[in-house]
């Protein structure tokens, strides 16, 4: 009997926090005084009205365990059960060990662990390794979680516009944990993924290691024309990807897309042929959340009630570097339960 993979319980912890896009820029002519910063300038860019933010003296590993948590209670299972934990995320703890043993130590898990980085796309890429490990018979039952505290990475102080224009993007980034469990199944849940990279574009955007790299700003550096430049292709190789799976993106039920602006997701969408609606926005209300927006907006999807058993869905990554992936979903398991947890 082949076997197969299917997402079973997503999960997002939603720190309490709030930036609105008029106090990230209060804070920013407080610090870059030299720099006129026009009213509604975030909005206008990239569409922001506010981020969700956390206390510093929150871990990633917090965030991501509190979302674990929440999808191991959902699933009804008990730490025990589960036989790999991926931690995949931008955010860290520390650079060693890797973050997954935190988080399986903070969650009360004692199977195998490992990290899976790849910038915004590390969810996705957990999910195919899951899979794949899934598939082969190694593992019943996987967890990924990723924490993100990205609004860390803001990049306050500035002192002339050619700075501006690169640390910018970095007052969108917002904090949130989540999970999914993916578990071995008789049925085809994750039909199939395609990866894809244009790695002549990392210096689009950046964040190096203060150790690594002394004099290197610690925080986000990001160029948006170069980075968008870097994505140019990627769309259309996805869509030929798609028609060789007999997959119209027009005819999907629901898509899920990294968000790291509104523009760039209509954007996205309209070059995709993605009908609107299908979209499930997020940026707007919680700023880009990095690895975590892709399961943000099935748990959004679920409480809404637009998740249902034989949707046909569609993930599309984009992350920095730049790399790409699309994965092909059957939601398959009716007793999925899909929620939103909302602490501080």
């Amino acid at each position: 009997m082949s076997v197969y993979s299917r997402i079973t319980q997503v999960a997002v912890h939603v720190p309490d926090g709030r930036q609105t896009s008029e106090a990230i820029e209060d804070r920013l002519r407080a610090h870059s005084p030299a720099l006129r910063i026009p009213p509604g300038l975030l909005y206008r860019m990239y569409g922001l009205k506010e981020r969700v933010v956390t206390g510093d003296d929150v871990l990633p590993s917090d965030l991501a365990s509190h979302a674990a948590l929440q999808a191991l209670h959902q699933a009804r299972l008990e730490p025990g059960d589960v036989d790999l934990l991926l931690f995949a995320s931008v955010s860290a703890d520390v650079q060693e060990p890797a973050n997954a043993h935190i988080v399986a130590a903070k969650t009360g898990l004692t199977c195998p662990v490992f990290d899976v980085s790849n910038a915004c796309n590390s969810v996705l890429n957990a999910l195919e390794v899951a899979d794949a490990l899934i598939r082969c018979g190694r593992y019943q039952q996987v967890l990924v979680a990723c924490g993100e505290a990205l609004s860390r990475l803001s990049r306050w102080t500035m002192t002339c516009r050619a700075e501006m224009r690169t640390a910018l993007a970095s007052m969108t980034g917002g904090d949130m944990g989540a999970a999914l469990i993916v578990e071995a199944s008789t049925e085809p849940g994750i039909i199939a993924s395609t990866f894809m990279a244009n790695s002549t574009g990392w210096p689009a955007a950046t964040l190096f290691n203060p150790h690594q790299a002394p004099g290197r700003p610690h925080a986000l550096d990001i160029d948006s024309e170069q980075l968008l430049a870097s994505f140019l292709g990627l769309d259309t190789r996805a869509r030929q990807w798609l028609k060789e799976h007999d997959t119209d993106p027009g005819e999907l039920s629901l898509v899920c897309v990294h968000q790291p602006s509104v523009p760039f997701v209509d954007t996205f969408s309209e070059r995709l042929g993605v009908r609107p609606g299908t979209v499930v926005p997020t940026f707007a209300r919680t700023g880009n959340v990095a690895a975590a927006t892709l399961p943000l907006q099935l748990a959004l999807a679920g409480e809404q009630d637009r998740l249902h058993p034989g949707m046909k869905i569609a993930l599309f990554g984009l992350a920095s570097g730049a790399s790409g992936g699309v994965m092909l979903i059957n939601w398959t398991a009716s007793g999925t339960e899909v929620s939103r947890a909302s602490s501080s």
